[in-house]
């Protein structure tokens, strides 16, 4: 059970929408843009946030602990997050760099450990879920990245870029690569 910044239990499995459009209003009905308190910001971007990371991982569980992450992240800052123009790319830029660190250190283990294969296990698993979830598991991450950044979160190149520390012109470039490579396993996924 997840607890929200209110103190009422908040989790997408126990009502909240795990859907994969961008352009559905979020769980409190608020329009994006910069709020004023925290709970305002919490509530308007925690969805959106989480199912960005879905896509991103492929796992619920680590979709929702990025988010969650990343929204304490962003509470220890609020002072100077209120004040950005983009909070919402400053909390996915967060979630980004903590889904880096969780990999790198995951690598690190499997290099300590190189008998354990638990991880492959969940990729597997991956096969059961929804097609678009199947296809961006196939793709390299640094694809996955750039379409949740732009195809699924509406960002420009210029924003994208900030996010992942590239130029607006390596966004577009890396965009129509993944682009192409969905295509791809999509059209080759279908028995």
């Amino acid at each position: 059970m997840k607890i929200a910044s209110d103190g009422s239990s908040h989790g997408l499995a126990q009502g909240g929408s795990w859907g994969v459009r961008a352009t559905e209003p979020d769980a409190a009905g608020m329009a994006l843009g910069n709020p004023t308190s925290f709970d305002e910001f919490f509530r308007a971007s925690y969805q959106r946030l989480a199912r960005a990371m879905l896509l991103l991982t492929g796992d619920r569980s680590e979709a929702e602990e990025l988010a969650q992450d990343a929204f304490v992240r962003i509470y220890e800052r609020w002072e100077r997050v209120q004040k950005m123009e983009s909070q919402d790319g400053y909390l996915f830029r967060t979630a980004m760099n903590l889904h880096r660190k969780r990999l790198r250190r995951l690598a690190v283990q499997a290099r300590r450990r190189p008998q354990a294969q638990e991880g492959w296990d969940q990729i597997r698993s991956v096969e059961t879920r929804a097609d678009l979830l199947r296809a961006l598991s196939r793709l390299r991450h640094s694809h996955r990245e750039v379409l949740v950044l732009v195809d699924w979160l509406g960002l420009g190149s210029e924003e994208a870029g900030r996010v992942l520390g590239l130029s607006a012109e390596a966004i577009r470039a890396r965009l129509h690569r993944a682009r192409v490579a969905l295509r791809q396993v999509a059209g080759g996924s279908h028995d």
